[in-house]
């Protein structure tokens, strides 16, 4: 076997590619590379122990890709991506949600054909070892998710309180969709305070496989195509930084980049909007209009309050509770999630002068399915330049109106009773904030992402034209290259969606299966 030609090649060792990667190479007779631009996560503390996970933001570990100018939204804002051996798994917090149902039973309705809740629920079961209770639980996989334990006083403190609006204490992840209730998370840690990342759960554990090659620190140029359009390979830049090279597909090339990453890496080798593609200097393989379009996040305000006692001085990630509630009646899905931070957050509110504290907590609320969409775009044919990313954030009214709402909601349960002992001053955006008007230009100011970017290389019907993959996750135009990473998501999970991520490499590595053994 030559060191540059595998059967598998998977471009990216993220939430999606490291589960693809694993499960590929189960088969000891293939051969499986997994190409990460970023270093290994192996030993490394500060990736690893998910207590520190804000110190990775704007660190060597993210790409921070800020976003373009928002015209109504918070032009100052960046989107944390990971450069490491895990993805934004090893990056970010690690809130650990199975999809509700009615999620992926409307991506089958947009045309993704296979993915109702049916048939990829028991991916998730699959993919974990759940410390709850429950038959639909998994008990095998590699992924761990527990329980945070309530030991945050305020955080009891504030289920009480949200119990006293009317939002009750539910169990996540039980089987059922909650439009209305609040508890803490279930995360994807170890008991240790590891993370279970994809690189912990898919990768660490099987290393030692002779076919599975983690290859770090490898930037990927554009896929290699032939002239009888069928992906080869993809060309790298050297650890030297200096040379590339082509690394060999014999069999599939598999996309995990993100979100971001993997439109530009496909607008790169001719695989995109047609005149943009010109427009940069890059020849046009497929016209493809849909790659880089349809970008959705959940965007997130903030509520921050001093505390009148101290806070707790040890988390397992500092963001530890959940709230979900509806701003309209008769919804099937929340509109409005929150999230609790037992630690201040002014990343974007000091800079507009309003006060700070050491010793406080938060609420910030975010639309679980905001209608606003945005674009990733080449910023030139230099595959070293960061895209341009514009989230196009707040151009549909309906997020704007729903943030107002949190707002106004987060006041009122941080006002009850069972909040008295701990609420103290709020410090933005304060007691002068009282109109929607009001509320809203400090939301525009101030807001930030819960760094969800996805929907960029969507799947749909073979037919529809949008869609720039089939259901099969297959690249329309070309043969042999496949996406498997949040990008590929027709609509945004309500929830966090780490975990759905890596069902998607699940089901992906599943697809390849399939496919090569008829």
């Amino acid at each position: 076997m030559s060191e540059n030609e595998f059967d598998y090649v998977v471009i990216g060792g993220g939430s999606g590619g490291a589960a693809v990667a694993s499960r590929l190479s189960e088969d000891a007779d293939v051969q499986v590379a997994l190409i990460e631009a970023g270093p290994s996560d192996v030993d490394d503390a500060a990736i690893l122990q998910v207590s520190r996970w804000m110190e990775l933001l704007e660190s060597g570990y993210d790409w921070d890709y800020q976003v373009e100018p928002q015209k109504n939204g918070n032009s100052f804002m960046r989107h944390a991506r990971a450069r490491v051996l895990g993805g934004c798994s090893s990056h970010n917090s690690c809130i650990a949600f199975w999809a509700p149902r009615e999620d992926l039973d409307e991506w089958e309705a947009r045309g993704a054909e296979g993915w109702r809740a049916e048939n990829t629920y028991p991916l998730y079961r699959r993919l974990e070892n759940n410390s709850e209770s429950g038959d639909h639980h998994g008990r095998s996989g590699p992924v761990r998710i527990r329980n945070v334990p309530p030991v945050d006083p305020c955080g009891v403190a504030l289920l009480d309180a949200c119990e006293q609006t009317g939002i009750p204490r539910v169990q996540f992840n039980d089987n059922e969709t909650v439009v209305n209730g609040a508890n803490f998370f279930q995360i994807n840690v170890r008991e240790d305070g590891v993370r279970s990342s994809s690189s912990v759960s898919y990768l660490h554990p099987n290393l030692d496989r002779q076919n599975l090659h983690v290859l770090t620190g490898l930037r990927a140029k554009k896929i290699v195509i032939d002239d009888d359009g069928r992906a080869r390979g993809v060309e790298v830049l050297d650890t030297d930084l200096i040379h590339s090279r082509t690394i060999g597909a014999r069999r599939e090339v598999i996309l995990s980049a993100g979100a971001i990453d993997s439109p530009k890496l496909l607008m790169l080798s001719g695989i995109g909007p047609a005149d943009h593609l010109r427009e940069v200097g890059i020849d046009v393989r497929v016209d493809s209009p849909g790659v880089g379009s349809n970008l959705q996040d959940h965007p997130e305000g903030v509520i921050q309050w001093d505390a009148k006692q101290p806070m707790v001085s040890e988390s397992t990630q500092w963001w530890e509770i959940g709230i979900f509630t509806p701003t309209e009646d008769g919804l099937s899905r929340p509109d409005l999630m929150f999230h609790y931070g037992s630690v201040p957050f002014d990343m974007h509110t000091a800079r507009q002068g309003y006060p700070t504290t050491e010793n406080g907590f938060c609420l910030t609320p975010n639309v679980t399915h905001a209608r606003s969409r945005g674009t990733v775009r080449l910023r030139t044919i230099d595959f070293r330049d960061k895209p341009k990313v514009d989230p196009n954030y707040f151009s549909d009214p309906h997020d704007m109106r729903v943030m107002v709402a949190g707002i106004k909601k987060a006041r009122e349960i941080v006002s009850q009773p069972a909040m008295a002992e701990w609420a103290g001053r709020e410090l933005y955006p304060g007691p002068g904030v009282q109109t929607d008007e009001e509320i809203a230009d400090y939301i525009a100011k101030t807001h930030n992402t819960v760094y969800h970017p996805a929907g960029t290389v969507r799947m749909g019907a073979a037919d529809d034209a949008g869609s720039p993959l089939d259901p099969q996750l297959r690249v329309k135009g070309v043969t042999g290259l496949r996406v498997a990473d949040a990008s590929v998501m027709p609509e945004l999970t309500t929830v966090n969606p780490n975990i759905t991520t890596m069902m998607i490499g699940e089901r992906c590595s599943d697809l390849i299966k399939e496919a090569a053994s008829q």
